[in-house]
């Protein structure tokens, strides 16, 4: 596919019907395993659907509105990539997770434009907002998915011996990162 224009604004509440939009889907072939700071990888065969759209479960639109909202609540911005007026892709920065960290809290873009630089632009933009606001670390939990964990080690991340343990309860599976600013 070639690149297409796209356009990113800075989201609210009121946007958070759009994240339907997104195609989440993703066939995963390798993961990632985390026990302190190292990694082990692994390979899986898993096809992730894209989002329910009923009901209130993990991967429900329902719940992922309700995850979004409450971060949303509490202070974090939210940056939307657009394309022909669709939603392609979302991310979402806690900012003050801790004192000195933020949490990119959210990140998906959707299946027919990934790897083409939104993913890599949405997370520069909140990198910046969080340095803006003083942050000196930058925290995410990734989707253990080679893909995302690849992502993350590209733009600077590296596992974390020490994960807050209130997401570590939260995502256990997930990949526990750091990246200083």
């Amino acid at each position: 596919m070639n690149s297409p224009d796209v356009i990113y604004k800075w989201l609210d509440q009121s946007d958070l019907d759009l994240i339907v939009e997104i195609d989440r889907s993703e066939h995963i072939t390798k993961t990632f395993l985390q026990k302190g700071p190292d990694l082990t990888i692994q390979d899986v065969d898993w096809q992730v659907p894209g989002w329910v759209t009923e009901g209130e479960g993990d991967h429900s639109i329902n719940h992922i509105k309700s995850f979004c909202s409450d971060h949303l609540g509490r202070g974090a911005v939210m940056l939307g990539a657009f394309t022909n007026g669709r939603l392609v892709g979302v991310g979402i920065l806690q900012p003050n997770l801790r004192p000195s960290t933020a949490q990119i809290a959210f990140l998906h873009v959707s299946l027919l434009y990934r790897r083409i630089g939104i993913a890599s632009r949405i997370l520069k933009d909140l990198i910046k907002s969080a340095d803006e606001q003083g942050a000196k670390r930058i925290y995410i939990s990734a989707t253990p998915s080679g893909s995302a964990v690849g992502f993350y080690l590209h733009h600077g991340f590296r596992p974390t011996g020490k994960p807050l343990p209130e997401l570590l309860s939260l995502e256990p599976d997930d990949i526990h990162m750091v990246k200083r600013l």
